[in-house]
């Protein structure tokens, strides 16, 4: 694993409390072949037995503040390599030489553009059954990098020059680090896929339940796109770690956009977030292209998508409008303060109603 006093490559891994499950990660780095590495495991404070985890496997200890952010911009600090992989601490590596050729791919593009990075393809580690096609359709988008495609599950490399010129990762919130850091790289240099897959685990869509945790992915990432970063302070608990998930409730998040639509936004404000949230919706209407041609998969083999390739050519440009814009945002709304929100209301309500006659039958045993 060590590679001497300068290693080709420094590998970044930020942990809180994950001693169940790192060492699976650093016994697939020990497989590694043909490339010269060290592993820097930033801490976010861990009361576990993760520093004796990644001590044990040969990786160097960096504590630092709690937040993913800061805790990798602590650890890329302190790297010696002349390139920088970021990995989430529940990633997998199947293939031993995926580190010697992504490093291979990466060099080779550096030498058409001056600045570049690097992010894999996913496969999710299950262990639930469900959702399979779903997850297809998550799966194939990692690879198909655009805009808002790429987060930190990819893994990113990059050169440590290249990294300190973007001026690292964001760390005013605990979360969308990886999300900021991707948008600096395509306006500062270029973005590739890199060859081979990267395994991550499904756990926290397994724990909150899927379509629950990307309904709220959808409301993050929305808020994100207009600025409005006054949600992420109010609202409770957007982004739990690992450790702390449980079933996702959706009903307090809902309640909260109700809220600033009311009192902070008022009428003129809500019809301009809504017009900026249509222009982000627009944007991403290529989705609804591509899972229509991650469902005809069976039919068109690997690799194929006609579909998009008919919004790229027809659809965005047919509607790259601001009455668009307007009429997006218009349905965007009604989709999620007219149907979704009172749906998880009620549901969520019921759900409390029934788990407290239950627990009251129980008592009375």
């Amino acid at each position: 694993m060590g590679c001497g006093y300068r290693p080709v490559l420094s590998i970044i891994i930020p942990t809180l409390n994950e001693a169940g499950i790192l060492p699976l990660l650093l016994a697939d780095l020990e497989k590694q072949r043909d490339c010269l590495f060290e592993i820097l495991v930033g801490d976010g404070g861990s009361v576990d037995a993760t520093r004796t985890v990644a001590e044990t496997f040969g990786a160097r200890w960096i504590p630092g503040r709690r937040g993913r952010g800061a805790q990798m911009n602590a650890a890329a600090e302190q790297a010696r390599g002349t390139y920088l992989l970021f990995l989430h601490a529940d990633s997998r590596i199947m293939d031993p030489l995926l580190l010697a050729r992504s490093l291979q791919a990466i060099q080779e593009a550096a030498l058409a553009t001056a600045w570049v990075a690097g992010h894999f393809r996913l496969r999710f580690i299950r262990s639930q059954p469900g959702n399979t096609l779903a997850y297809r359709f998550l799966e194939e988008k990692t690879g198909c990098n655009r805009l808002n495609t790429v987060n930190g599950d990819q893994g990113l490399l990059l050169t440590r020059q290249f990294f300190r010129f973007l001026g690292g990762f964001d760390e005013r919130l605990p979360f969308l680090e990886d999300q900021r850091l991707v948008s600096r790289i395509r306006t500062q240099g270029t973005l590739m896929t890199l060859p081979g897959l990267l395994g991550t685990s499904a756990r926290r869509f397994e724990t909150e339940g899927f379509h629950r945790r990307y309904i709220l992915m959808s409301i993050i990432m929305g808020m994100d796109s207009i600025g409005e970063e006054s949600f992420f302070a109010k609202a409770p608990g957007v982004y739990r770690v690992q450790q702390e998930t449980g079933k996702l409730l959706l009903s307090p998040f809902f309640s909260l956009l109700w809220d600033m639509l009311r009192r902070n936004w008022g009428l003129p404000g809500s019809i301009r977030k809504m017009y900026r949230l249509g222009r982000y919706t627009r944007a991403h209407a290529w989705q609804l292209f591509f899972l229509a041609d991650v469902c005809l998969r069976p039919l068109l083999g690997t690799g194929r998508y006609p579909l998009l390739a008919l919004h790229d050519r027809i659809f965005a440009p047919c509607t790259n409008f601001r009455i668009c814009n307007a009429l997006a945002g218009l349905l965007c709304m009604l989709w999620f303060m007219g149907v979704l929100a009172p749906y998880f209301r009620v549901q969520e309500a019921l759900a409390e109603k029934i788990g407290a006659q239950r627990r009251k039958k129980a008592e009375d045993r």
